[in-house]
C-alpha cells in the first residue's frame, strides 16, 4: 500500500473519530458532472464543466431539493512535462441568484511505476449580492491508480482517490472544509471516460459543529 493511500486513510479514520464526538450535521446528495476538454494551441487547453447539487437527505428531512447549478470555463497551459497553470471563470445558479467566481490554479503531475499523483494549489474569489467577497486557498492531492497492470488502458478500471483542504476568509469569518473522495473510474477510449464515487466534505471545525455533506458524484469527461 503506497504511503499516500495509507495517509488517506489515517485522515478519514481522524475525521470520523472527530464526528462522532463533535456536535453534528449531515446532508447527503447527488452530484452529477459533465467535463468537456478540447486542446487548443501552443498547450493551451479548454475545459467546460457543468455541475448541479440534488439533496436527499438534510436534518431528517428525507426528501428531493434542487441545490444549484455551476457552470465553469477554465483555460490551462503546459509550463512543463508535467506542470500546467490555470485561470477561468465560474457562474453558479442558486436560489434564483447568479455568483460569480473567478479561479487561478497551479497544478504538478508526477508519475510513478504504478500510479500517477497530482498537487494542485488553488484560489478563488466569489462575488455574490448583498455579500462580501469570499477568498478561497485550496490544496488538493489526488492519487489515480489502474486496476490493470501499470498504466490505463481503453476498457480499463481504475481507482482515484483525493484529499482536499480548502480555507476561506470572508471579511472576518474563516472557515476550513476538508474533501475526501474515493472515486471509480471506467476509461472508453483516450478521449471518453465515466467516473462515479462518494464525495465527502467537513466543514464547520472551529466552532465544534461539525457539518458532514456526502455527494454520490457520478461525472463524464469527454475530451473534443
Amino acid at each position: 500500500m503506497s504511503t499516500n493511500l495509507k495517509l488517506y486513510i489515517i485522515g478519514g479514520c481522524l475525521l470520523f473519530q472527530w464526528s462522532t464526538h463533535a456536535q453534528s450535521s449531515y446532508q447527503l446528495g447527488l452530484l452529477p458532472v459533465l467535463n468537456i476538454n478540447k486542446t487548443l494551441v501552443n498547450d493551451i487547453k479548454l475545459n467546460f464543466k457543468t455541475e448541479s447539487r440534488q439533496i436527499f437527505y438534510q436534518e431528517e428531512d428525507v426528501g428531493w431539493q434542487y441545490d444549484r447549478i455551476d457552470f465553469s470555463f477554465i483555460l490551462s497551459k503546459k509550463t512543463g512535462l508535467n506542470n500546467s497553470i490555470a485561470g477561468g471563470y465560474l457562474l453558479r445558479v442558486k436560489d434564483g441568484s447568479i455568483i460569480s467566481r473567478t479561479i487561478q490554479q497551479i497544478t504538478f503531475n508526477r508519475k510513478y511505476a504504478a500510479f500517477r499523483l497530482a498537487h494542485r494549489f488553488s484560489s478563488d474569489q466569489t462575488f455574490e449580492k448583498s455579500e462580501e467577497t469570499t477568498f478561497r486557498l485550496r490544496y488538493r492531492i489526488a492519487n489515480q491508480l489502474p486496476l490493470n497492470g501499470q498504466t490505463v488502458d481503453s476498457k480499463e478500471f481504475y481507482l482515484k482517490i483525493s484529499n482536499e483542504y480548502l480555507h476561506s476568509f470572508q471579511g472576518k469569518e474563516y472557515g476550513l472544509e476538508i474533501r475526501l473522495v474515493l472515486i471509480l473510474g471506467y476509461e472508453f477510449t483516450d478521449n471518453n471516460k465515466l467516473e462515479f464515487g462518494v464525495d465527502n466534505r467537513f466543514d464547520s471545525f472551529i466552532d465544534n459543529k461539525l457539518r458532514t455533506r456526502s455527494w454520490f458524484n457520478i461525472a463524464w469527461y469527454i475530451a473534443v
